[in-house]
């Protein structure tokens, strides 16, 4: 059995994990409380209320990959045409192929949503972290059940918003998202790390263009030069801009 981890201690500024002997007790019943603030079944996406740490250790002790597919499809990123990021990645499944939870944790959401993930699941781990699983063609647990790593907790599929049968895998933490190829090496079927280090100088800041933006506006709002604004979103100086598009400002 491998060896798990729970932080807990705090050292300002950062979350340091102890490393306990295997069998040790880890909180499933509420996981990663030390950093959340709430157990809710209502939101994905990042908790505006919430403070994050200026530095948090992820480890990856005991993870399972959530499929044994090795091809991407699609990447994490800034999509310029879409004016939206892809805040996860996508990995080649046939419906029905079983996936599996990534770490022990807790199902926090299990939905379905027409528009978008489809049958999609959130689960939420001791490290920190929080996993979304999308675009499922069956569910096979519920919220509030506790989960093992390597536990089938789905079917692949092509529900919701997506034009082929695939897993959408996001990793998140207090609902920040972070590229999953910076923790899972799908092609390796791998970790490519043991201990992974957030911090906010690190993470990526996107702003929601408004009536009346422009980049240049845009640019000295978030105190970034016009070239290097144009650069993280892929697009020239004179690119068109419309309300609701999202770019990258750091």
């Amino acid at each position: 059995m491998p060896t798990r981890v729970i932080p807990v201690q705090y050292m300002d500024p950062v979350f340091i994990p102890e490393y306990l002997s295997a069998g040790s007790a880890v909180n499933l019943d509420n996981p990663a409380a030390y950093l959340y603030p709430e157990w809710s079944n209502a939101y994905v996406h990042k908790l505006e209320t919430v403070t994050i740490p200026d530095t948090v250790v992820i480890s990856m002790s005991g993870y399972c990959m959530p499929t044994d597919s090795t091809r991407i499809t699609d990447t994490y990123g800034y999509r310029p045409r879409r004016g939206r990021m892809h805040l996860g990645i996508d990995i080649k499944v046939r419906t029905g192929d079983t996936i599996r939870a990534a770490f022990d944790g807790k199902v926090r959401i299990s939905r379905y949503e027409r528009r978008g993930y489809g049958h999609y699941l959130v689960i939420r781990h001791p490290n920190g972290l929080e996993t979304v699983y999308g675009h499922l063609s069956k569910k096979l647990v519920n919220e509030d059940d506790i989960v093992r790593a390597g536990d089938p907790i789905g079917l692949g599929g092509n529900s919701g918003r997506s034009t082929g049968s695939h897993l959408h895998f996001e990793t998140r933490i207090l609902g920040n998202a972070i590229n999953p190829a910076l923790l899972f090496d799908f092609p390796g079927q791998k970790a490519v790390t043991d201990l992974y280090l957030y911090t906010k100088d690190n993470r990526e800041i996107y702003y929601k263009v408004r009536s009346g933006d422009t980049l240049t506006r845009i640019a000295m709002r978030n105190s970034i030069s016009l070239s290097n604004l144009c650069r993280l979103n892929g697009i020239s100086q004179n690119a068109i801009i419309r309300v609701g598009q999202t770019l990258r400002v750091n």
